[in-house]
């Protein structure tokens, strides 16, 4: 099967999309700028000459207006503060490369404000979605696409946003569920290709990069940055980054997992990312390896969103479970060790958000995460915690504090 369909899914969705909406009433009061914090300079992004173009074509989906972006968004008033310009949804496709290194078709959503000046660019990775309609690409009506990604727009930032593998031009192939290596290089290549659309249509870049993301997006976008400074720091610069609820400890994440004693509630979805590491990494193992009866074969009948145990215990096979947890599974623990993304060392500022009660990713994901960077010499690496903040709840205070981090590094407007 190829995506998982749970009530966890369709909560998160819609109370992603409802939270976004308390964060314009928070800013009214919160203000708009940081006025502690120093601009950032902007920053000139070269790009390889022999670098081999991957846009493919870009197609406009729309032009939408501040007042049919208000009514989208509900005509609620605080929403007039952010809606300046009326915007442009394009949907972008480009060669990226699949699990296998092969090149494939991707595709994301670009929004650009209609605006006479250079704009900066935030790259905005979603979080996790079961139905392709939700893809930033299809700007399906509720979508994050749709609403949050147009308001972003229409108050002056570009918006990149990648559908991922698996969905929109890619949909026909599985999506490969919270795989560090192809989330970010797919990531990568909308931003790739974002620039080849700016250098043709004359669209204006100020060529400061932020990069935000919840939950499956805070995981791609911390994946994102990482690849970027690592390995392409010469064709980008990131200013600053915001991730937020991303299971960036995997390793720690699945023995925590393995040997709870308590139901988990979103057991579905790490057995979607077993499945991903069994087959991104060719383990191809058969589901009785991992799975007890009679959970195994409803999985191996109806796929990851079959209905099992939230009890790891009575789901989870105890060899599996001892092998890992005393690190005797060397080939599994190399996959989850391959996709750990919490000990680098970041550049550019990174701010990390996350609810101390998160009961889908918990909230140590973040804590290892800003102690691993400490401990690496980051200086700028800052660790909001949402106290008593759970996976959905903390997402409107996340937003909140992204627009604001993200602003505090933009150059003012003139006061006309």
């Amino acid at each position: 099967m190829k995506h998982i369909t749970s009530h966890f899914q369709t909560r998160y969705f819609f109370s992603y999309l409802l939270i976004h909406l308390f964060l314009f009433s928070c800013l009214i009061s919160a203000g708009c700028k940081n006025e502690e914090s120093t601009i950032a300079p902007e920053k000139e992004i070269s790009q390889p000459a022999t670098r081999t173009p991957v846009l493919i074509k870009a197609e406009l989906l729309g032009t939408y207006t501040i007042d049919q972006i208000k009514k989208r968004i509900g005509n609620r008033p605080e929403i007039g503060l952010f809606t300046k310009y009326d915007v442009k949804v394009y949907k972008i496709t480009y060669t990226t490369q699949n699990i296998d290194n092969k090149a494939i078709q991707a595709s994301g959503a670009l929004i650009i404000p209609i605006a006479n000046k250079p704009l900066p660019l935030i790259s905005h990775q979603h979080g996790t979605i079961t139905d392709n309609k939700h893809a930033p690409s299809n700007y399906g009506s509720g979508s994050e696409s749709s609403t949050f990604g147009t308001v972003l727009a229409s108050s002056g930032f570009i918006v990149a946003a990648p559908d991922y593998i698996g969905y929109g031009t890619s949909e026909e192939v599985a999506h490969p569920y919270e795989h560090a290596a192809s989330l970010a290089s797919a990531s990568l290549d909308m931003l790739r290709a974002s620039k080849e659309f700016f250098a043709k249509n004359g669209v204006q870049f100020t060529n400061q990069l932020f990069l935000a993301g919840y939950s499956e997006g805070g995981y791609a976008t911390m994946a994102l940055h990482k690849l970027i400074e690592e390995k392409h720091a010469a064709e980008f610069t990131v200013t600053a980054s915001a991730p937020a609820a991303g299971a960036y400890n995997k390793t720690a994440f699945a023995k925590d997992i393995l040997a709870s004693d308590k139901p988990l509630d979103f057991i579905n979805s790490y057995l979607w990312v077993l499945q991903t590491y069994n087959t991104v990494y060719s383990l191809n193992r058969p589901i009785p390896s991992f799975l007890n009866q009679p959970y195994a074969n409803a999985v191996a009948s109806k796929g990851v969103a079959a209905e099992v145990s939230k009890y790891p215990k009575e789901l989870f096979t105890q060899q599996f479970r001892q092998a890992i947890l005393s690190n005797q599974d060397t080939a599994m623990l190399n996959a989850f060790k391959d996709n750990d993304i919490y000990d680098w060392k970041p550049i550019a500022p990174v701010l990390l958000v996350h609810g101390t009660q998160d009961d889908f990713v918990p909230f140590y994901n973040s804590q290892s995460a800003y102690e691993a960077m400490q401990a690496n010499g980051t200086t700028q690496v800052q660790l909001k915690a949402i106290e008593g903040g759970n996976h959905f709840s903390s997402v409107g205070p996340y937003t909140l504090e992204m627009f604001v981090f993200f602003n505090s590094f933009l150059k003012p407007e003139p006061v006309k």
